[in-house]
């Protein structure tokens, strides 16, 4: 009897823990409650082949070490940051909840981070076996894109729109001045496409400073209006839209010794793009990759940083689609004439090896594989080790390639995401390794002799919390006959093949974004298990012109965006189709952004299919959209109108048959709201219902815990017309 009473309680227990997730859960679930237990924050310590990384209270920087067999113990925790920080500034009031999570290492011996008092920002420099503050530069803490220079002896921020130098001495030098409608060292330049991630770059020598100055005054003026004032306040953006007035930029040197400035003579018309800006390592020329407002010509260029004057083109690219710059050069260690260029041109975004001369020396591409991620040359700069995609862009794992020879290495080879951090001489790598059965496994590869040590296996969050649906990875094949298409699908919970369930397609669709990937959950969110929990079917598919399949696979989408991903996202309808368990006349989509724009395009392209669609944030007319990226895909509205009109959803709003909501962020500033409202006024023209919530104060996205909100509207709607219809 006893034992009887032990198991029943202990079913009782087990009935308790396992439930579903609730929206918070389904929300940030992934990254608190049911976070895979992984390292925070790691490096590696230069020249010490140790890794090191935040404790699990974020109170402490712990240390790996090859000499300590990679056991671990702590290196150093906040107490000693602050005791040295108000030793240094006594008259400063230090306080540290954490340790500073973006911490950096200088060299072996010296940490650099930010801490913050009052209206104070301190860039600060750490000797970590003295434990004391070696330097600390002061700056205002509401400045932007602080820039520490590489011999740590300023820091360059913005104040407003302009820039100012801080010496380690506490000297203060302004080094713009510029009226409205002149924005410098932004990283907001040319609205942060082509990889821009900053908008001021110290020389190696740190005598200079280039920076980029933005002239938006011939930029319309775009109202956001601010709700939440007594009378609302309407707040003016430059949003420079497809086809209409750019911005004009250039690119400026400032002497730091003779405070002299020069602007390189990148002549040619007043709107193209700056891209690739990378310094020579003897700080002499400055290489700029000089892109056509038409995105379609590409000429990297040499310029004399004392003179700013023009010395040569290197080499020109050009395609009849577009071309697109992602990244700076990256320079050989040891050699100031030869570097790594990534591009697409060949099909795969892959590595190629030029001198100074524009000469190309080496082809470094490997098959079908798409570089993600360049990380590591060795110590003799004979390999140079990146991150690409196998699998069908499925996988990322670890590559080696022969600067000389070209000779390419698949380092790692378990199916999975890899996802690698390398110490600088490249003879260890830290590899945190999931797919759809690993939640991570976290290890150290020794590159000579690829041993590999494990660090620690993380459990499954989710045992003994919840059960989550299964999920299982699917080809499809596109709309051409030929592409194979990743896919995935989750079942409702509690599967019962003889039954039938309504489905709830997730769709982003557009470039730059992969969906489907094989790593822990498959790349789904929890919000897409929590779905699959309240009884649906939830599936994605990443059609062509999505990310990780190379330039033919993404170019398709060239002056007619929608248009070939909506065929693919058809065929993933016919597979859904095909399964006994799919009730056809219950199918959902829903997006945001470019999803929010593929979300209405399929409910009104398809109305006998979609009963119901969400769309967030979404595109409705491409000439509403900002000429950088909206123009790479379509061009001009003058130079493509057909595309335009065959995209625009104005005139297709006669065609909406199910149940849409839209959803906007009133402060938007990427896609603006006049998009939905136009969607709206023509669906009240053709007489057609619409429902439609407005975020008052949120942007593009919906953060923070205003998302539980969000999240569960989302669900409520499915629920409401879909599940219960």
């Amino acid at each position: 009897m006893r034992k009887l009473l032990f198991l029943f309680l202990l079913t009782g227990i087990a009935a308790t823990a396992q439930r579903n997730l609730t929206i918070q859960e389904a929300t940030y679930g992934q990254y608190q409650a049911f976070a895979v237990k992984g390292l925070t924050s790691p490096q590696w310590q230069p020249e010490t082949n140790t890794v090191t990384c935040l404790n699990d209270s974020y109170s402490a920087l712990l240390a790996r070490s090859e000499s300590n067999n990679w056991s671990e113990n702590t290196l150093l925790t906040k107490e000693d940051i602050l005791t040295a920080l108000k030793n240094k500034f006594p008259q400063e009031q230090f306080t540290m909840q954490i340790f500073p999570y973006s911490y950096t290492w200088k060299d072996k011996s010296t940490l650099s981070f930010e801490t913050e008092v009052e209206d104070t920002n301190y860039l600060v420099l750490f000797n970590v076996d003295k434990k004391e503050v070696t330097r600390a530069i002061a700056i205002n803490a509401k400045a932007a894109q602080q820039v520490l220079s590489p011999n740590n002896n300023y820091a360059a921020s913005l104040n407003d729109n302009n820039i100012v130098i801080t010496s380690a001495s506490g000297i203060n030098t302004v080094v713009t001045n510029d009226a409205v409608g002149i924005v410098n060292g932004s990283d907001y330049t040319h609205r942060q496409e082509f990889g821009i991630d900053r908008g001021m770059w110290w020389s190696p020598k740190s005598d200079k400073l280039l920076y980029y100055r933005k002239d938006e005054t011939m930029v319309g003026n775009y109202p956001l209006v601010d709700f939440r004032q007594r009378t609302a306040l309407e707040k003016d953006i430059k949003y420079p839209m497809a086809g209409l007035k750019s911005e004009e930029v250039t690119l400026v040197v400032y002497d730091v010794a003779s405070a002299k400035k020069v602007t390189l003579k990148t002549d040619g018309p007043k709107e193209q793009f700056l891209t690739t800006i990378t310094w020579s390592p003897d700080g002499k020329s400055i290489f700029v990759g000089v892109l056509n407002r038409e995105q379609n010509d590409l000429k990297l260029n040499k310029y004399d940083a004392a003179t700013g004057s023009f010395i040569k083109t290197l080499f020109e690219e050009k395609a009849p689609t577009y071309v697109e710059p992602l990244h700076p050069l990256t320079f050989v260690p040891g050699k100031n004439d030869e570097f790594l260029y990534r591009t697409e041109k060949d099909g795969y975004e892959q590595l190629y090896l030029y001198n100074t001369d524009g000469k190309l020396l080496k082809n470094l591409g490997y098959k079908d594989v798409v570089v993600t991620e360049l990380l590591e040359f060795d110590a003799k700069a004979k390999n140079v080790y990146y991150i690409g995609t196998a699998n069908n862009g499925l996988d990322r794992q670890l590559y080696q390639v022969n600067l000389k020879s070209g000779k390419t290495t698949e380092v790692t080879t378990t199916s999975g995401t890899h996802s690698i951090i390398m110490n600088s001489d490249a003879t260890y790598a830290l590899d945190s390794f999931s797919n759809t059965t690993t939640p991570n496994d976290v290890s150290i590869i020794n590159l000579k002799n690829n041993k590999t040590t494990t660090l620690f296996k993380a459990d499954n969050p989710y045992t003994g919390k919840t059960v989550l649906p299964k999920m299982e990875l699917v080809t499809i094949t596109a709309a051409d006959g030929k592409t194979p298409l990743n896919g995935r699908l989750i079942y409702p919970a509690d599967f019962d093949a003889s039954k039938k369930y309504p489905v709830m397609v997730y769709v982003y669709g557009g470039p730059h974004a992969q969906l489907v990937t094989n790593e822990w959950l498959g790349g789904a969110s929890l919000f897409d298990y929590y779905m699959a929990q309240k009884g649906y079917v939830v599936f994605t598919v990443d059609n062509r012109g999505s990310d990780a399949r190379g330039r033919d696979f993404e170019h398709v989408i060239h002056r007619q965006l929608g248009q070939n991903e909506m065929a693919d996202q058809m065929k993933g309808v016919e597979f859904l189709k095909s399964k006994p368990f799919v009730n056809q006349d219950k199918i959902g989509v829903y997006g945001w952004s470019f999803g929010g724009f593929m979300t209405t395009s399929l409910m009104t392209s398809y109305p006998e299919t979609f009963k119901v669609g969400v769309a967030g944030g979404s595109v409705i007319d491409w000439k509403f959209y900002e000429v950088m990226y909206g123009e790479r895909y379509m061009d001009m509205p003058q130079e493509n109108p057909e595309g335009y009109a065959k995209t625009s959803l104005l005139d297709k709003a006669k065609n909406l048959q199910g149940r849409l909501l839209m959803i906007h962020g009133a402060q938007d500033n990427v896609v603006v709201q006049q998009h939905s409202m136009e969607f709206i006024q023509a669906c009240i023209e053709a007489g057609k219902q619409i429902d439609y919530f407005l975020y008052p104060t949120h942007e593009h996205n919906v953060r923070g815990k205003d998302r539980f909100h969000l999240n569960q509207k989302i669900a409520d709607y499915f629920d409401t017309y879909l599940k219960k219809d």
